[in-house]
C-alpha cells in the first residue's frame, strides 16, 4: 500500500530454499526459528528474537527453517521498505540523514522489549486484514521505524542514506569515484544495483566491462601525471586508485608497451634538455 508491503510468516520445520532480488529495503525479524541469508561469500543468520536489515538492490539466497530440535516451524514479518517510505518518515520525524563510513548490505541485530510488543501489536490486523485502514498501516509502519533508528544505529545509518535517487546514474557515480581505490561492489551499491546488474547496466552505457574501462582511464591519468608532474611512480600508482605498484606496472606495460619507470625517465631526460 503506497510503499508498504508487510508480510506475516510461520513454516513448519522442514527447510524450503531459493533466491530472490529485492527491489527495495527489506526488514525480517524472526520470533522463532532460523532464516539464513546468503549475500555473495557472506552468509547470515537470524534466530529466535533477531532482526536482519537488507540493503535494497540486491540479490539473495535464503534457506528457511524452524527449530528441529523442538519440531516448532519458522514465524516471523518481512517489512519491505520504498524509497517514498522513508521520505515520508525523514519528513515526519524531522530527521537528518546520516552518512555511513561504509556500505553494510545486510546486518543482523537483536530486537529489543519495545520492537517485540510492537510486533505484538499488529496481530490483530493480520487477523481481520479485510478491516484494514491503509492510513492506519502507515502509522504502524512509521512507529516500526521509529523503534528501529532508536535501537540500532547501524540499520538507520543505512535507511536513511541521503540522495538516494541521485545514485542511480551509472556515469556520475564512475566519475566521481574512478581515482579512488574502490571495488567493484562498492560502486554498484552507490548506483543502487546488485553486482551483476551494474555490469550489465554498465556494459550496455559503455560497451565494454567495467574492470576495462576503468583500469584504462586510470592508466590514461597515470600516463599523463608521469608525463607532466614530478610525482613518483607510487605516488602515480596510488593517486590514480591502483593499490599495489608491482601490479600497476604490469598492467601499464601492457597497455602501452613499456614500464612506467620507462616513461618517467624520458620524461625527466627531457625536462633536462
Amino acid at each position: 500500500m503506497k510503499g508498504i508491503s508487510v508480510i506475516d510468516f510461520c513454516f513448519d520445520a522442514e527447510a524450503t530454499k531459493g533466491t530472490m532480488f529485492l527491489k527495495d529495503h527489506l526488514l525480517l525479524i524472526v520470533l522463532q526459528g532460523v532464516y539464513t541469508i546468503r549475500y555473495g561469500d557472506q552468509v547470515h543468520k537470524v534466530r529466535s528474537n533477531e532482526m536482519m536489515f537488507l540493503q535494497k538492490s540486491i540479490a539473495i539466497e535464503f534457506e528457511k527453517s524452524g527449530e528441529l530440535d523442538s519440531g516448532d516451524g519458522l514465524n516471523g514479518l518481512m517489512f519491505f521498505l520504498k524509497e517514498e517510505i522513508l521520505d515520508d518518515f525523514i519528513k515526519l520525524g524531522d530527521i537528518k540523514p546520516t552518512y555511513p563510513e561504509s556500505p553494510v548490505p545486510v546486518s543482523v541485530n537483536p530486537v529489543n522489549t519495545c520492537i517485540l510488543e510492537y510486533v505484538e501489536s499488529l496481530e490483530p490486523y493480520f487477523d481481520n486484514p479485510d478491516e484494514i485502514v491503509e492510513g492506519l498501516v502507515k502509522v504502524k509502519v512509521m512507529e516500526l521505524l521509529f523503534h528501529v533508528i532508536d535501537a540500532n544505529e547501524q540499520i538507520s545509518s543505512q535507511l536513511l542514506q541521503p540522495k538516494r535517487k541521485e545514485w542511480n546514474n551509472i556515469d556520475k557515480v564512475v566519475e566521481e569515484n574512478l581515482m579512488n581505490p574502490v571495488s567493484l561492489h562498492d560502486l554498484a551499491y552507490l548506483s543502487g544495483r546488485s553486482l551483476s546488474t551494474f555490469k550489465r547496466d554498465f556494459q550496455v552505457m559503455y560497451n565494454t566491462s567495467p574492470i576495462k574501462w576503468i583500469r584504462n582511464r586510470r592508466l590514461d591519468k597515470a600516463k599523463e601525471l608521469l608525463t607532466n608532474t614530478s610525482l613518483s611512480v607510487t605516488d602515480v600508482c596510488f593517486s590514480t586508485g591502483f593499490e599495489n605498484a608491482a601490479h600497476f606496472s604490469k598492467v601499464f606495460k601492457d597497455r602501452f608497451g613499456f614500464p612506467p619507470s620507462e616513461l618517467k625517465k624520458g620524461s625527466g631526460l627531457k625536462r633536462t634538455m
